[in-house]
């Protein structure tokens, strides 16, 4: 996914008032994040805010970007023994750490990540030309779990590897939750790995109205959605990015899986995928479909909601500023108005049936 640093008209406006451009980029950033206001992040973090969850970003490196330095642990570069992770020559690991967890500057000011204090750790993959080789993911997500992460986020697509499928299992195996991008159009034409791998989370993009983005691949393996198009985070040299592609989408839901996991620690991985899907907003063909997997993140459903163990099939929203969470309507919300009209129903003909026999027995 290509990232392009958006600054032409800041530029125009800190030469007229004397200020540098990336301050008023810090101030206007939050404006930007359209994202939050569809995912309702502050009723979101009424309920979690990613405290104690270790995310590990398997990217391009991550920059201490100023919103976003006090959550970036030391980590990792898989292709040099002495790097940590830290250094970003693309601009698009720092872009996504900052979509999970950034903090700010401020209650209004800076970049704001979905899990603004869940940590990160960074693993550089060493990538080139945004094609990620498949053995560096599989070493970044093996690293990643023996350094503790919760949660692997990789907004990249590669190639099938033995050793890639190897990893995965080993993070199912260790109850870590794998959040991959589906991939890009026309560049991807199916989901590929590791979003296409058995235990991954392949997430594909929306549009600002919460309709499939025509960027997003489809198919099978998709199993959530979530904003995608011009998408405003963080970036190298204190800058800030737009974005659209899969890969945003990704770094939403990972920091969506941190809250869930820091609200509910007792939850499995399996079981807070669960979570997340159950709770979706269902659009297209009803339930999983190949555009929007199970739905679309419904980010404070996925906190409240009375969700079932695996297997069952009833969800029961709380109350809470959702939408999910209130009464539902079309196709959905006609069955428990079908349940209602069949238990009138029913009451009536036993009425009528104690009536009609009591009419008997009085004229006898």
């Amino acid at each position: 996914m290509s990232v392009a640093i958006h600054k032409a008209t800041t530029l125009l406006c800190a030469s007229i008032i004397g200020m540098p451009w990336n301050s008023l980029q810090s101030d206007r950033i939050r404006d930007d994040q359209w994202h939050l206001r569809f995912l309702n992040i502050d009723a979101a973090h009424q309920y979690s805010v990613g405290d104690g969850i270790r995310v590990a970003v398997v990217d391009t490196g991550v920059e201490p970007h100023p919103d976003l330095r006090s959550n970036l642990l030391s980590g990792t570069d898989v292709a040099s023994p002495s790097g940590d992770g830290r250094t970003d020559h693309d601009s698009h690991g720092t872009s996504m750490a900052g979509l999970i967890a950034a903090h700010g500057r401020g209650p209004l000011t800076g970049a704001l990540g979905v899990a603004p204090r869940a940590k990160i750790l960074p693993i550089r993959d060493g990538r080139a030309a945004g094609q990620a080789n498949s053995d560096a993911l599989a070493d970044g997500i093996e690293w990643a779990i023996e350094h503790g992460a919760s949660i692997i986020s990789v907004a990249s697509v590669g190639g099938p590897s033995g050793r890639l499928r190897d990893a995965i299992a080993e993070a199912a195996a260790a109850d870590v939750v794998v959040v991959a991008a589906a991939g890009n159009r026309p560049t991807d034409l199916v989901v590929s790995f590791p979003g296409a791998l058995e235990g991954v989370v392949a997430v594909g993009a929306t549009d600002r109205n919460g309709n499939h983005a025509d960027i997003s691949v489809t198919g099978k393996q998709v199993a959530i959605s979530a904003p995608g198009v011009d998408i405003y985070s963080t970036s190298i040299d204190g800058k800030y990015s737009k974005a659209t592609g899969t890969s945003a989408s990704t770094a939403i839901v990972a920091g969506a899986v941190a809250l869930v996991r820091s609200k509910y620690p007792e939850l499995s991985a399996r079981e807070v995928v669960h979570r997340l899907t159950a709770t979706a907003t269902d659009k297209g063909p009803p339930g999983r479909d190949e555009q929007y997997g199970y739905g679309v993140l419904d980010l404070v459903a996925a906190l409240t909601a009375t969700v079932p163990p695996l297997g069952s099939a009833t969800v029961t929203p709380s109350t809470s500023t959702s939408a999910a969470a209130a009464p539902p309507d079309g196709p959905g919300g006609g069955r428990s108005t079908g349940v209602w009209v069949a238990v009138l129903a029913a009451a009536l003909a036993v009425g009528v049936t104690t009536v009609f026999f009591a009419v008997r027995r009085r004229r006898r």
